[in-house]
C-alpha cells in the first residue's frame, strides 16, 4: 500500500514538473515573439526618420540650387556670375548623390548633411557681397541723375536675388514662433536725408528687433514686409508669398541666420511710384506668421 502511494507521488510529481517546464517554454517563446515585433517596430520607425531626413536635405539642396540660379540671373559682373555658376553645378552634383543614395547609408547621408553646412555659408558670403554691392551704391546716389537711375535700378535688382524656401511644415508650435518688436520707420528723400512729406519720399528705411527665442529652430530664415498705403493697397509690390491659405503681396523681403539670439533687422524700399500724405502700415511676416506690425504717417 505505501509502496502504491508512494509510485502515484512521484507520478503527480512527475507531471508538476512537466507542466512548469511546458509552461516556461511557452512563456519564452512568447517573449522572443515579442522581442521580435518589437525589433521589427523599431527598425522600421528608424528607416521611416531616414527618409524623411533624406527629403528634408533634398529640399535644402533644390533651394540652394534655385537661389544660385536667381542670382545668376539677375546680375551683371561677369567675374561674380562665373563663380556662381561654379557653385550652383557643385550643389547640383551633390543633390544627384544625394538622389542615388539610399536613406540607409548613414555614413553617405552624413557627409551629404555636413556639405549642406558648407553651401549655407558660401551661399551667405555671396549675400554679404550683395550687401556690399548695396551700400556703395547708396554713397553715390548723390552724384548726379544719371548715377542715381542707375543705382535705383541695381538695388531693386538685387532686393530681388533671394528666391523664397519651400517650408516644410504646415503648423509651427506658438512657442517657437518669432516676434519683432522695436520698430522705427524713417522715410528719406532722394538725398537720403530724412523726409517729412509724402512728395519728397523716395525711400522708405525701416527695422525691427527679432526677440531672443531658445525654443525657435535656428537656420535661414526670410523675413517679408508688407507696406500698405492709406488707401490700403500694396506699395512696391516685389512678389508674393504664402500665407495661411492664401498668397500675399510683399513690398519687401530679406534672407537671415537665425541663432535664436536677439537680432536687429533694417530693411529699405525703394519708392519708384506716386504716394500721397496718410497713414502707412508695416507688416512683417515669417515662418507664415506675422510677427510684427507698426505704421507711419507722410504729410
Amino acid at each position: 500500500m505505501e509502496e502504491t502511494r508512494n509510485t502515484q507521488k512521484k507520478s503527480y510529481t512527475g507531471i508538476i514538473i512537466l507542466a512548469i517546464i511546458v509552461i516556461l517554454l511557452a512563456g519564452g517563446a512568447g517573449y522572443l515573439a515579442y522581442m521580435l515585433v518589437d525589433q521589427q517596430k523599431q527598425n522600421e520607425e528608424l528607416l521611416e526618420l531616414a527618409e524623411l531626413e533624406k527629403q528634408d536635405m533634398t529640399e535644402q539642396y533644390k533651394q540652394f540650387d534655385m537661389q544660385y540660379g536667381e542670382l545668376q540671373n539677375k546680375l551683371s559682373n561677369d567675374s561674380l556670375i562665373a563663380q556662381i555658376e561654379e557653385e550652383r553645378r557643385h550643389t547640383q552634383q551633390l543633390l544627384e548623390e544625394l538622389e542615388n543614395t539610399k536613406a540607409t547609408d548613414a555614413r553617405e547621408i552624413k557627409r551629404l548633411k555636413a556639405e549642406i553646412a558648407s553651401l549655407r555659408k558660401v551661399l551667405q558670403s555671396y549675400i554679404m557681397q550683395v550687401d556690399s554691392l548695396n551700400q556703395l551704391n547708396q554713397a553715390l546716389i548723390a552724384e548726379n541723375t544719371q548715377v542715381k537711375a542707375q543705382v535705383s535700378e541695381a538695388n531693386t535688382q538685387i532686393s530681388n536675388l533671394s528666391s523664397e524656401r519651400n517650408q516644410l511644415r504646415d503648423k509651427v508650435d506658438i512657442a517657437a514662433q518669432l516676434d519683432a518688436t522695436g520698430f522705427w520707420v524713417t522715410p528719406k528723400n532722394k538725398k537720403g536725408k530724412d523726409a517729412k512729406k509724402a512728395k519728397d519720399t523716395k525711400k522708405v528705411a525701416f527695422g525691427f528687433t527679432i526677440v531672443k527665442n531658445v525654443t525657435a529652430a535656428n537656420g535661414q530664415r526670410i523675413i517679408y514686409a508688407r507696406i500698405l498705403k492709406p488707401d490700403n493697397s500694396i506699395l512696391g509690390s516685389k512678389g508674393t508669398f504664402p500665407y495661411e491659405n492664401t498668397n500675399l503681396d510683399y513690398s519687401e523681403k530679406k534672407y537671415i541666420e537665425y541663432t535664436g539670439e536677439e537680432q536687429k533687422i533694417t530693411m529699405y524700399s525703394d519708392i519708384d511710384e506716386f504716394i500721397e500724405a496718410g497713414t502707412y502700415k508695416v507688416f512683417i511676416f515669417c515662418d507664415k506668421q506675422m510677427i510684427g506690425q507698426t505704421s507711419f504717417t507722410l504729410n
